[in-house]
């Protein structure tokens, strides 16, 4: 695999899969992962962006997960805005992985139940799902220098913004400032992901969390669509171009500053944050009541932190997952509260569904 900082505009060549993409061409393929119980081919929808000049390949992954849908309209809007013309090496454009999952609208490859995310590189040999990880891998994933692999939270929950990379990697601690986003959470991946297999095989990748499943969110997309623009600009692909900075940056690390906060009681959760996913050490985050609402537990914030990811499903039981928060350092926490006391803060909001969707 060739190192993207080695020289800074190489030799355009082909990218090859079972066909060629020569330098300067763009194409948009229907490429066979698998078959139906009919017989009939399952086919992932792929855009290679073969620039005309010479520089690193770059792939962008969306729909790992089925009802995930951000990441599916990010990848078609950054196939759609760029042609050979604009790129110094290669996009590879991956817009829906796990095709099945897609078309049932749900997170896991249907009838087996099988995570496409925890089966990478994939065996051309076994189940369903492991094949169709195996050829996407192998004929697309293999061949790129870095990549961006974008997801939701799942059902009945929701996300900030943010990404996850392994930050002891220089390559994916680059990858990951460069795409710009606020939060970026420490973390190897799980084995099998597609993140943790591509950095492992030295291909330097980082995931984008964004939102909810089942719907598109034009904050999260655009905000993601930014990042993806100033990897580009990072790498060179796009020479000349700058790129961005997010204003205030938060990391965690090994020894993790992230918590999830869990139920200690059955009930009903009534959330209390908002609209801002900043909360303060023993402010009330949730409320947990019994139905004849004689009993309440309040959930409280354990440090100066943000709200990574909430549940959205108003029932709990003992154990049950409330939100995700990481702690904020003190000049953080003033960047945060200075962009939201001059309206800056946007694309993070909850309530009223504007967190994600204004």
């Amino acid at each position: 695999m060739s190192d993207p900082q080695s020289e800074a505009h190489p030799e355009p060549e082909p990218f090859r899969y079972d066909a060629e993409v020569e330098p300067g061409e763009k194409r948009h393929i229907r490429y066979e992962i698998g078959e139906t119980y009919l017989g009939d081919p399952i086919e992932m929808p792929v855009t290679i962006i073969n620039g005309e000049g010479g520089g690193p390949t770059l792939f962008l992954s969306a729909g790992i997960h089925g009802d995930e849908l951000n990441g599916v309209k990010v990848v078609q809007e950054v196939a759609d805005r760029y042609s050979p013309a604009d790129i110094h090496g290669t996009l590879v454009c991956l817009h829906v992985c796990n095709v099945p999952a897609y078309e049932a609208q749900r997170r896991d490859t249907p009838i087996y139940d099988q995570d496409m995310n925890r089966s990478f590189p994939g065996k051309e040999r076994s189940n369903t799902t492991e094949r169709m990880a195996n050829r996407i891998y192998r004929r697309f994933v293999s061949q790129c220098d870095l990549g961006l692999d974008f997801h939701t939270s799942t059902r009945n929950r929701t996300t900030i913004y943010h990404a996850r990379a392994d930050l002891d990697d220089p390559g994916v601690r680059r990858l990951a400032r460069a795409f710009a986003t606020n939060v970026v959470l420490y973390g190897t991946g799980d084995q099998g992901s597609l993140r943790s297999t591509a950095t492992a095989d030295g291909i330097p990748t980082v995931t984008v969390e964004m939102g909810r499943a089942h719907r598109f969110q034009p904050v999260l997309i655009e905000k993601a669509l930014e990042g993806v623009e100033s990897v580009l600009a990072e790498y060179e692909l796009t020479p000349g171009e700058a790129v961005h900075w997010p204003g205030w940056f938060q990391s965690t690390a090994a020894d993790s500053t992230k918590r999830w906060l869990r139920a200690d009681t059955g009930g009903l959760v009534e959330m209390e944050w908002g609209p801002y996913p900043l909360v303060y050490e023993g402010e009330t985050i949730c409320t947990i009541t019994n139905h004849f609402k004689t009993e309440e537990h309040a959930v409280e914030a354990p440090f100066d932190g943000l709200i990574l990811g909430s549940l959205e499903n108003p029932v709990a039981a003992p154990g049950h997952p409330l939100c995700h928060i990481v702690r904020v350092d003190g000049m953080t926490l003033d960047e945060i509260e200075r962009e939201i006391e001059i309206g800056e803060f946007d694309g993070y909001r909850s309530h009223g569904d504007s967190w994600g969707d204004d």
